[in-house]
């Protein structure tokens, strides 16, 4: 049963990998472009869930080399 459980886990996330796919787009590419163009600090924001992501994304962009801070938008 937990072999099943693993193999249909991972079978789910690579059917989510597979979608991205189709999303790597030249908005996407934008994006990428300006965050490591970026000569002072980029600042990553949000409230809730999307601010606990935003922390956890400043947080590897800053341990990666690029200099960022998480700011709470309500404080």
């Amino acid at each position: 049963m937990i072999k099943e459980k693993a193999i249909e886990t991972l079978e789910i996330e690579i059917s989510a990998l597979q979608k991205l796919i189709d999303r790597v787009d030249d908005e996407f590419e934008a994006a990428v472009r300006a965050i490591l163009d970026c000569k002072a600090r980029v600042i990553v924001t949000g409230i809730g869930k999307s601010g606990h992501v935003g922390q956890k994304i400043a947080a590897s962009l800053a341990s990666t080399g690029t200099p960022s801070f998480f700011m709470h938008p309500a404080e």
